[in-house]
C-alpha cells in the first residue's frame, strides 16, 4: 500500500501493482501487439504485389508505429489507464495525484515504452521498477503516473466467539488494545490454517502475549492462543457494533434535537407547541391607524 496526495490535499491509500502482475499484463499486451504486427505484415506483403515497393514499406512502418506506440496510447486514453493486459489483471494507470490518466501522460508512456521494451528488450523498465519505491518504470517517471491494483485481496471472515469464553470475554477491558495489534492478531487468525504446527504455536504465543499485556483480565488457564485471540477480537467487534447502533439511534434524523418531534402525528404542530407565546395585542388600534377589517388587514390611512 502507498499513500497518494490528491490535488485537494486529501491523502488516499492505494495498492501499488506488483512487478509480477505488471509483467504478466505486459506479456498479454505483447502477444496482442505481435499478432497485430504479423497480420499487418501479411496484408502489406499481399498489397506489395500490386503496389509500389516504397508505398508498401511506408505502410509497414506506419503499422509498426501504430501497433507499438498507438496501441497503448489509444487503449489507456479511452479506457482511463487500462490496456487489454491491465484490464485482464485488474490494473490501472493513474496520475501521481490519484486522478485518471490523461492523453499527454499516455503519450509519454507510449513513447518511453517503445524505447524500453522494443529497443532495449525491457531492461530499463525492469531495473527502474526494482529501484523505485512505487515500482515505476521510466515511462511512469516521465509521465508522472503510477500503476495500481484495483482488485483487493479477499478478506478472511471475522473470527467467531468460542462459546466457552463468551462469559469471560464480556468482562474484558479493551480500551488499551491498539488497532495495529488487533490487525496483527487478525492476520494471524486468517493465516492460522496455512501455518505449520510449530509456527502456529510460536507466533500465537507471541501475539497472545502482546495482547494480554494490553487487555485485562488474563485468559482462563489452558486456553490456547488461537481461541484467546478469537475471543478478544470477537468481543471487540461486538462492542463496536453496539456502539455504532446506539450512535445511529441517538442521532436526530433532521436538524437539532426536539425539532419535528410531533411532526409525524400533528403536522407542524410539534414545533408550534414549543414556540413562545405571541405578545398580547392592545385592545384598540394604535393612534393614527385605521381599525382593521374583518379579515385582519389594516387599510392604509
Amino acid at each position: 500500500m502507498s499513500e497518494v496526495v490528491t490535488g485537494e490535499a486529501v491523502v488516499v491509500e492505494v495498492r501499488i501493482a506488483q512487478l509480477s502482475s505488471r509483467a504478466l499484463a505486459f506479456l498479454i499486451d505483447w502477444v496482442v501487439q505481435w499478432a497485430a504486427m504479423i497480420t499487418a505484415f501479411v496484408l502489406v506483403t499481399q498489397a506489395s504485389l500490386v503496389t509500389d515497393q516504397s508505398l508498401a514499406t511506408g505502410l509497414l512502418i506506419l503499422f509498426i508505429v501504430l501497433v507499438t506506440v498507438g496501441y497503448p496510447v489509444a487503449f489507456e486514453t479511452i479506457s482511463r489507464g487500462r490496456s487489454l493486459g491491465k484490464l485482464a489483471l485488474g490494473l490501472r494507470v493513474v496520475s501521481d495525484d490519484g486522478g485518471p490518466e490523461r492523453f499527454r501522460q499516455a503519450l509519454f508512456r507510449g513513447l518511453a515504452g517503445f524505447l524500453e521494451f522494443w529497443t532495449f528488450s525491457g531492461a530499463p523498465a525492469l531495473i527502474t521498477s526494482l529501484v523505485n519505491q512505487r515500482g515505476k518504470r521510466l515511462g511512469d517517471l516521465f509521465a508522472g503516473t503510477t500503476v495500481i491494483g484495483e482488485r483487493t485481496p479477499r478478506q478472511a471472515p471475522p473470527p467467531e466467539m468460542p462459546p466457552p469464553l463468551a462469559s469471560w470475554a464480556a468482562t474484558l477491558e479493551l480500551s488499551g488494545l491498539s488497532d495495529d495489534l488487533a490487525n496483527t492478531a487478525r492476520q494471524y487468525l486468517s493465516r492460522w490454517h496455512q501455518l505449520s504446527p510449530g509456527m502456529r504455536e510460536e507466533i500465537g504465543l507471541r501475539v497472545a502475549g502482546q495482547v494480554s499485556a494490553q487487555v485485562a483480565p488474563p485468559p482462563p488457564p489452558g486456553v490456547p492462543p488461537y481461541a484467546y485471540l478469537a475471543a478478544v477480537l470477537a468481543e471487540r467487534r461486538r462492542r463496536e457494533e453496539i456502539r455504532l447502533a446506539r450512535a445511529r439511534s441517538a442521532s436526530p434524523p433532521y436538524g437539532p434535537q426536539g425539532y419535528g418531534v410531533h411532526q409525524g402525528q400533528h403536522g407542524i404542530q410539534g414545533s408550534a407547541d414549543h414556540a413562545p407565546p405571541p405578545p398580547p395585542r392592545e385592545a384598540g388600534p394604535p393612534r393614527g391607524e385605521a381599525p382593521p377589517t374583518s379579515g385582519g388587514f389594516v387599510p392604509p390611512i
